[in-house]
């Protein structure tokens, strides 16, 4: 599975760690997060959020 990172802030979620504290399971795909999910860090959607793998193109 495939990390993802939010564009505003930098926080990295993995998909293998989830986010626990917001309800989101270890082994849930980025893609099968809830749409109202934000990040944890700076309160994004999920909109703002970019595959890890294109990022390093930047």
């Amino acid at each position: 599975m495939e990390k993802w990172v939010c564009i505003p802030c930098g926080y990295v979620y993995d998909p293998e760690v989830g986010d626990p504290d917001s309800g989101i399971e270890p082994g849930t795909s980025f893609e099968n997060i809830p749409d109202d999910w934000v990040c944890p860090v700076c309160g994004v959607d999920k909109t703002l959020f970019e595959p890890l793998s294109e990022q390093r193109g930047h």
